[in-house]
């Protein structure tokens, strides 16, 4: 039996939540009555202000990015390059303005090419600002269930983050991006 994560999945620091939504099935109702869902296969953690790439660092808030502030389990879009969505999720307490980006998901009919990186997993969901601040643990438009499928940190690949070299070398080598390891190749040969 599948079920909704709750509050205390998404309460915890945004390197723990990353791993832990390996696995995981997001669904989305979409407003034009389709259902779509997958599975989770790659994610990235920002840890906070201190994280030079956090849209949070050094404690900034913005009218942008107060979805990373709030408690874990809301929904924080926001449009990169003014054409692409990236679908991120605030963790932790709030206050403390940690998140993770969902940045591969294996959809329902298989196609990984679909859904292998955040801007063509948004486009994929049909995710838009409209889901701004939305809460996971309580939408029925957009929320994540518990498969019951766990993975081992032997299933696990942890790398550096993609495409945030602005931050510096040690922040873009922390390891805090994850991906489940069956669709490595997959989500690297297909991406955009």
């Amino acid at each position: 039996m599948q079920k909704r994560l709750g509050i205390d999945f998404y309460t915890k620091p945004s390197a723990d939540v990353a791993r832990e939504l390996l696995g995981k099935r997001i669904i989305h109702n979409t407003p034009d009555g389709s259902a779509l869902s997958g599975k989770i296969i790659e994610t990235e953690a920002y840890t906070g202000p201190h994280d030079k790439a956090s849209h949070a660092y050094g404690g900034k808030r913005t009218p942008r990015n107060r979805a990373v502030w709030t408690r874990g389990g809301h929904v924080y879009i926001y449009m990169v390059y003014g054409m692409y969505w990236q679908f991120n999720i605030s963790t932790y307490i709030e206050g403390v303005p940690e998140c993770v980006l969902l940045r591969g998901v294996l959809p329902e009919n298989g196609d990984v090419a679909k859904a292998n990186g955040p801007g063509k997993l948004c486009r994929y969901f049909k995710f838009d600002k409209s889901l701004y601040g939305v809460d996971l643990t309580q939408s029925d438009t957009v929320w994540i269930e518990d498969t019951g499928e766990m993975l081992d940190d032997k299933d696990i690949i942890a790398t550096g983050r993609i495409g945030i070299d602005y931050a510096g070398k040690y922040w873009a080598r922390r390891k805090l991006r994850f991906l489940a390891k069956d669709f490595e190749n997959k989500l690297v040969k297909y991406r955009a």
